[in-house]
This record gives C-alpha cells, sequence and structure tokens, in this order.
C-alpha cells in the first residue's frame, strides 16, 4: 500500500481517477452479490502463468526448489487447501473463502520461447518501491506482458518493506505486478516472515484487496470493502491467539488476525474470507480480465519448420541519407536447421527488394543477416520486411515472419529555428525516441516563452524514475566555412523535492549529439536539481511556468563545424520530480566576414550614409578605446574601454554630421591602427 499511498498522494487527479475507479468496482461487486453470503461462487479452475524475476546480489543462491516452494503455497493458500488453515478458529470458519484462482510456472515467453518461469539477474542494489527493480535501466528487470502474466520480482527491499504490489488500474502497463523481499520466500532468512505469506498478501492486492484494517489510522472509519471481515482498528502484529479484540470490534468473535490482508506472523496468517475470494474473482474478470486468455501454461511444441524475424536492427526510426542497408535477427524456432531464406523489403506497402540468404542456423539459434540496400524518398515511411519461403517450404507458423518499421528521412538542414506554432508536432525532420512507449514530449497551448505553444514533458506523472525520453531536432550539416554555432533554447523547469535534497533522483535535461544517425550519442550539455530548475522553490502540484521562470541556455557546438548529417537530441531522464518545458530551440551559425577575418578590423558600410559599424575578430586584446575623427582631425565621437574587457562590435553614428572624409582609430596599448571612411 506504501507505492499507492505515495502515488496518490503526490497526485490529487490520479487520487480523484483512482477512487472513481473503485467506486465502479465496489458497486460492480454488489450487483454481482450473491442473495447469501454463506458460499463463494462456483466456478472453474483458472490457472495464471507466472514470471518470477530474481535480481539480487546472487540471484542463484535462490534456487529454483525455493521458487516452487513458494508457487506452491500461493497456490495451496487461494485454493484452500493449505495445512495450516488447521488454526482457522471455529467462530470464522463459516467465513473461509476458497478461490478458483491458481498459478503455474510460466511454460513459453511472450514469444513462444520455452522457459521455467524464473529469469535471474545479478544487482546488489536494495530496491525501494519505486518500481527500479521492474526496469532494466535502472538495474531490475524488464516485465513480460503483464496483460499476460503475472510478474513477480524477488529482489532485496529496503526500509523494512516486505513487498508491494500494483492494484487493478495503478500504474503503468509494464509496471503491474507484484514485489517481494527475497528472504520472506520459503525458507528465507526473514524470521516470522519466510513462510512465504507475504506473496499471498501482496496478490491479494494485486487482485484488488486492501488491508483488512482499512488504513485508516485507528479510527475505525476505514473500510477493506469487504463485507465479512470484522471492522479493525490497525494492523495486527506478533502472533496473537483466542479471540482479540480491539476499539473498533469491541466484543464477540473479535478482529480477524488469521487474514491474509493483516500483518500478524507468516505462521499465523491462513484465510481468505468468502467475500475477499469473490473481490479477487471479480478482478480477474473485469480489471485483470486479460490474464484469463493467457496461453503462458501451455507447453511449447516445436514445430518442424518455423523461423521467426524477431527484430529489425535497421533501419531505425531516422534514416540520415537516401538509401539504407537492412539488417534483421531471425531465430529458427523449428526442429529442422534452416539453410535458405527469402526475404523481401516493402516500404508503403511497395515491394523495393529481395533477398535470398543461405547458410545455417540450428534449432534455437539466432542469426542476425544483412540484406540488399535500398531507397528512400523524403517523408515519414512504413518499412516492412518479410520472410518468405524457408529452405524452400512455407514456414509453418507464418504469425512471426512479418516486422514493420516507421522511419522517417528528410534532406540536412543549416539551421534550425523552432517555437512550436504549427500544430504538426513533433515538426517535419523532428522525432521523438520513447522507448517504453508511455509519457514523452508534447506539445502544448497557452504555455510558451514566445507564441503559443511550447513543448513539455510531465515528470510530475512519470513515475518510471529512469526513463529517458529523446526530442530530436532535424539533422544538420554545419559547413567549413562557418565561423561559429550555437545551439540555444528556452528552459523552463522545476522540482517536486526541494534541490537541497541529498541522494534524490533528480529529472535531468541533457542535449545530445550524434553523428552517426543515432547509433550513439555525444553528451553537450547535461543539467539536474538546482542547476536545471528556474523555479528555485519546491512545487508539489503540476509545474506551469509564468513568464519569469523562463531561462535561455546557449551552448558553443563549435567544435562540430565541418560536420555533416549530425542529429541533435534533447533528452529527458525522468526522475518523478515536476515538469520541463522547452520553447524557442535555435542551432544558429555564425560566418565572418572575410575581410574582417583577414585584417582584423573593418568599418562597414563603406561608404555609408550615416551608421557604421566598427569590428574586431576575434576579441581585440589591449583595446583601450575608439576614436572618431574627422577629415582635420577633430573628435567626433569615442568610446573609451580602459582596462576592461573589449567587445566584438561597437556602433557610431554619423547622421547629421557632413558628408566627406572621417577616420576611425583603434588604440591599442602598444598602438593605433586607423581606417578611412566616406560619408555620403
Amino acid at each position: 500500500m506504501q507505492r499507492l499511498d505515495l502515488r496518490l498522494q503526490r497526485n490529487p487527479n490520479l487520487k480523484a481517477r483512482f477512487e472513481q475507479q473503485q467506486e465502479n468496482f465496489n458497486r460492480l461487486m454488489m450487483q454481482r452479490s450473491m442473495a447469501s453470503n454463506k458460499e463463494a461462487e462456483t466456478q472453474a479452475v483458472t490457472t495464471i502463468p507466472v514470471v518470477f524475476h530474481i535480481v539480487t546480489a546472487n540471484p542463484n543462491t535462490v534456487t529454483d526448489a525455493q521458487i516452487q516452494a513458494q508457487l506452491d503455497t500461493l497456490n495451496k493458500d487461494f485454493f484452500g487447501t493449505n495445512g495450516d488453515s488447521v488454526r482457522i478458529p471455529s467462530y470464522f470458519k463459516p467465513l473461509f473463502g476458497k478461490s478458483s484462482i491458481q498459478f503455474c510456472l510460466a511454460q513459453r515467453t511472450p514469444d513462444g520461447e520455452i522457459t521455467n518461469g524464473i529469469i535471474r539477474k545479478a544487482n546488489a542494489t536494495n530496491f525501494s518501491i519505486d518500481d527500479a527493480v521492474k526496469h532494466v535501466n535502472t538495474g531490475g528487470s524488464d516485465a513480460w506482458n503483464t496483460d499476460a502474466y503475472l510478474n513477480i520480482w524477488v529482489s532485496t527491499l529496503s526500509g523494512g518493506i516486505l513487498g508491494y504490489a500494483t492494484f487493478p488500474n495503478d500504474g503503468s502497463p509494464d509496471d503491474q505486478g507484484v514485489v517481494i523481499d527475497y528472504r520472506s520466500l520459503p525458507g528465507g532468512s526473514l524470521t516470522q516472515y519466510n513462510g512465504g505469506k507475504t506473496l499471498t498478501h501482496e496478490t491479494g492486492h494485486y487482485f484488488n484487496l486492501s488491508h483488512i484494517w482499512g488504513d485508516d489510522n485507528g479510527t475505525c472509519t476505514g473500510t477493506d470493502f469487504v463485507g465479512d471481515t470484522p471492522n479493525q482498528g490497525d494492523a495486527s502484529g506478533g502472533c496473537s491467539t483466542g479471540i482479540k479484540t480491539d476499539n473498533c470490534t469491541t466484543t464477540g468473535n473479535g478482529v480477524m488476525y488469521q487474514n491474509y490482508m493483516d500483518y500478524s506472523y507468516d505462521q499465523c496468517l491462513v484465510m481468505f474470507t468468502i467475500e475477499q475470494v469473490k473481490r479477487m474473482e471479480a478482478a480477474l474478470s473485469q480489471s485483470r480480465s486479460s490474464l484469463l486468455s493467457s496461453n503462458g501454461c501451455q507447453p511449447v511444441i516445436l514445430r518442424n519448420y518455423d523461423l521467426q524475424l524477431r527484430t529489425i536492427n535497421n533501419p531505425a526510426q531516422r534514416v540520415c541519407a537516401t538509401n539504407f542497408t537492412p539488417s534483421v535477427t531471425v531465430r529458427n524456432r523449428g526442429v529442422q536447421a534452416i539453410t535458405s531464406i527469402d526475404f523481401t523489403v516493402s516500404i508503403d506497402n511497395n515491394v523495393v527488394g529481395t533477398y535470398k540468404w543461405t547458410s545455417s542456423i540450428s534449432s534455437l539459434q539466432s542469426q542476425t543477416i544483412t540484406l540488399n540496400s535500398a531507397g528512400i524518398t523524403v517523408g515519414v515511411h512504413t518499412i516492412s520486411i518479410a520472410i518468405g519461403l524457408i529452405n524452400g517450404v512455407v514456414d509453418e507458423d507464418l504469425t512471426n515472419n512479418t516486422l514493420t518499421q516507421t522511419v522517417q528521412y528528410f534532406p540536412p538542414v543549416t539551421s534550425v529555428s523552432e517555437s512550436f506554432e504549427s500544430s504538426l508536432f513533433p515538426p517535419a525532420g523532428w522525432d521523438i525516441v520513447n522507448a517504453d512507449g508511455s509519457i514523452t514530449w508534447q506539445r502544448v497551448t497557452g504555455i510558451a516563452k514566445t507564441g503559443s505553444a511550447s513543448v513539455m514533458i510531465n515528470n510530475f506523472d512519470y513515475d518510471r524514475i529512469g526513463e529517458k525520453d529523446d526530442l530530436r531536432l532535424p539533422t544538420v550539416n554545419l559547413s567549413s566555412s562557418l565561423d561559429s554555432a550555437f545551439l540555444s533554447f528556452q528552459v523552463a523547469a522545476a522540482t517536486y523535492t526541494a534541490t537541497s535534497t541529498t541522494n534524490n533522483v533528480w529529472d535531468t535535461l541533457e542535449v545530445l549529439v550524434s553523428s552517426d544517425c543515432g547509433q550513439t550519442y555525444t553528451s553537450l550539455y547535461k543539467k539536474w536539481g538546482s542547476n536545471l530548475v528556474t523555479r528555485n522553490t519546491p512545487t508539489t502540484f503540476a509545474f506551469v511556468p509564468i513568464a519569469t521562470d523562463w531561462r535561455k541556455d546557449s551552448i558553443n557546438v563549435s567544435n562540430l563545424i565541418g560536420k555533416s548529417d549530425l542529429l541533435f537530441a534533447i533528452r529527458n531522464t525522468t526522475g518523478f520530480e515536476n515538469n520541463i518545458y522547452l520553447d524557442d530551440i535555435r542551432l544558429r551559425t555564425v560566418t565572418v566576414n572575410p575581410n574582417l577575418k583577414e585584417s582584423g578590423f573593418l568599418v562597414t558600410p563603406n561608404p555609408t550614409n550615416g551608421a557604421i559599424a566598427v569590428q574586431f575578430y576575434p576579441q581585440p586584446m589591449g583595446l583601450k578605446g575608439i576614436q572618431l575623427l574627422d577629415g582635420i582631425g577633430r573628435k567626433v565621437a569615442e568610446v573609451s574601454i580602459g582596462n576592461n574587457a573589449a567587445g566584438t562590435l561597437y556602433n557610431f553614428n554619423l547622421t547629421g554630421h557632413p558628408s566627406g572624409i572621417y577616420y576611425v582609430r583603434a588604440v591599442f596599448a602598444d598602438k593605433v591602427v586607423t581606417k578611412k571612411i566616406s560619408k555620403l
């Protein structure tokens, strides 16, 4: 519940939405309620595939036998065949609930590979309730399809937490499942909590059961939304005996400290109630209903000829030239070795190339294959790569033979100026890399530094810490004739947490550049916390900037001059803090007048109608002042610099002065340089 409480506390809108969903579910429960509360609905057994992700310093110390013992405990607890149910007192026996929900170790992966349902990854991190254990990029293990599998992460948890779970409709799809401390497994080292009941408790949450005491801090006004559990003031502890009353249930049979949704020691947790079982089975038939059609418990039967097209490695989302060389990875999921493959490449449903590969791929082995090059035109396209005949025969499973990839090609530009005023987003030539398919960069209106629109990323709701989202500019050529180049943007950012907080994970804004079309990147700019924010006080609601919250940041990219097909990416790495906004993104280039570069001192225009610009290149050292003299040497105007740092541009105006010859004198510490000009 700690994870849910944190999410609801941070986001009032999420809290209202979750409470509405729970209200709808409770109304459904009332409609489904049978006239008699004596018996649970009779249903056929439903078996749900489970995958265990073991993420510990040495994951092999958690044995397959220990995982099987945990699964056996979970099944017995749900089915009501647990031997310790003899501890249920006689007065609670009529309420003993037995569920039709059972669990199996997954026998096939989401893409149909053979598995034992156990994944191991070495990581010594002590994880918390921030879901980092659920994602590879934060040191954990990515979930299998949560619509088809119950994902259970087994790790070392900090802060005295035994486990946590996602409720139905809580959080993103990839976060759905249960997390438990490995020491709570049967035979684990957590004395009193090593009977495997933590998983039973957390799986109850997963199927929409609340704590039996209603989480009301002893006020007796809360509820667990279940009619046959006694009102209870607070969590139980230890292992009570006999009838136990409290301030919410002061007489009768007392509180139900034997219930799996309480906090008693494992040896005392022995039952669900009939209404709790009904609630879990209703959750399975509603918000968790996709699990009912999963084939994860069915063993894999290998076909004779079955070649899977697993990934398109190239092209990626962005193509930086008018042709590309496709690369794919295939896997032989059949019995027979594959010695030949026919490929077809299509763009926008038009075949642009075929390729015949010959070599050998053994059963259950993979191979990366490079196909023939193909051309691409300007715009956004759908590329499809398909497997035809294998070994001269038709593949026995055609469902895994074709993959598509959306790609774009736009010719490189020489400058960028984007304020996101057009409704087209991303703008032409731009793209977004959103690896997790969740919250990402979006255009917003009514919030801007200039104009009426900007881009933002909603880190306030983005609780998948460590996820990265790239906003990528059009491909750029920086000609070798340029003298300087700068990438600038307006930024507005805030944090939820005080920036003085130590050991916090912050939202990070980074600018990177790639010279190989996004395969690798070099960082040019990286800010977080106090260096990034434009509003210094922590903001505990979704940040929306006002005029004074914007700051212009600029990056000198002159070292990239002479390079072509440069791909700049603005990357957000979420720390679940607060929103970041960007506006007025500019890539500005400067070419210095060749006469100025040659002489180092130039006066333009010459002749002039009045206004003149005095330029230096590079920044002049030892410049003390600039004088403007008429034809007989009288001083018309002067700029005194003294010991201050000199600039590179000074403006004068001869408007109102007579036509004729004038002189501009640059006075240095060790010399004087004079230029003659004419006023028309």
